[in-house]
């Protein structure tokens, strides 16, 4: 069952900053180091945190956020939404001069992404499909897809605007789909499907990252399924909560694997850290809006009017009003 904090609770997810004071067993980081601080926080001593597994903690939960386990979230009752944190050694990734505290405060998007991008195989050779590539999820895992050398990138989305902005990033690897204007036909035709052949010598994704939002239908996520080649892989980190309807027995024989994935490894954001530091991962395109902590309530009202997943909401401690 999700848990949200005992009260009074401190929320805020994706905190970077300075490490200010280190416990006497800590050894690899010290004062002054800047830092993201991965808030996923399993119980350690389980079977799957023992094997090196930690995301799949039957207990894991979400510093500043909710979870399964109220005993971690008390040891660790303080989200980023406040001067000072504390976190365990294994939840910090080390930042290069390069990335920047709002850079890192995206690490969550990114990382989530990157990490069902990895099960998925993305790399050079290999097509992915992102539904709903304009999104924060979406956009990120473009830029990610780029980083991974992926030579077809696709996307969907329903404003044509912004979906124009995603290709123009990479011209020659991405293309873009606007799903809302072309529904599947009266014969079962799916213009989206016959798009995704086209795009892939006719056989279909290998890969297809499901991005879209908690309340989109569940419909969307089937069409973008569809597109896969036989044996392809769907990943699911947009949450859509309405009930799939799958053909089981089209699952089953064209061998198409369908997960989902939660978050990233503290060892993910790193790699991730490494990728922004060598030019790899190309971030300009996120357009940082800043608030000090004392309008975080005006934050949280405006990020309606987002660009897409172009505009990056960061709270600024340190910043006044």
């Amino acid at each position: 069952p999700k848990l949200m904090p005992p009260l009074p609770a401190i929320f805020g997810l994706d905190p970077a900053g300075v490490i200010t004071k280190v416990g006497d067993q800590v050894r690899s980081v010290r004062p002054g180091d800047r830092v993201y601080v991965n808030p996923a926080r399993s119980c350690g001593s389980c079977r799957m945190c023992r094997s090196g597994q930690p995301l799949d903690c039957a207990v894991f939960s979400f510093q500043g956020y909710f979870g399964r386990s109220q005993e971690i979230m008390r040891a660790y009752p303080y989200g980023g939404l406040c001067q000072y944190i504390t976190a365990p050694q294994d939840a910090l990734v080390k930042l290069p001069p390069k990335v920047s505290f709002e850079t890192a405060a995206r690490f969550g998007y990114f990382g989530t992404a990157y990490s069902a991008m990895k099960k998925l195989g993305v790399g050079p050779g290999r097509s992915i499909l992102i539904n709903g590539i304009s999104g924060t999820l979406g956009l990120n895992a473009a830029m990610l897809a780029l980083a991974m050398g992926a030579t077809t990138i696709l996307g969907t989305g329903r404003n044509k605007s912004l979906l124009e902005r995603v290709k123009a990033l990479s011209p020659g690897r991405i293309e873009v789909f606007a799903s809302d204007e072309s529904k599947v036909s009266s014969s079962g035709a799916d213009p989206l499907v016959a798009w995704a052949k086209s795009m892939t010598d006719g056989y279909g994704v290998d890969s297809m990252l499901d991005c879209l939002p908690p309340g989109a239908p569940a419909s969307a996520m089937i069409r973008a399924m569809h597109a896969l080649r036989r044996g392809g892989l769907a990943i699911n980190v947009g949450a859509v909560m309405e009930n799939l309807t799958i053909n089981a027995f089209w699952l089953m024989t064209n061998r198409v694997g369908l997960q989902g994935s939660v978050w990233f490894t503290t060892g993910e954001g790193e790699e991730m850290a490494a990728m922004a530091a060598a030019g790899t991962l190309d971030v300009s395109a996120l357009q940082h809006r800043i608030y000090p902590l004392s309008q975080v309530n005006e934050a949280l009202a405006t990020m309606e009017s987002r660009d897409g997943g172009f505009t990056n909401f960061v709270i600024d401690p340190s910043r006044v009003s």
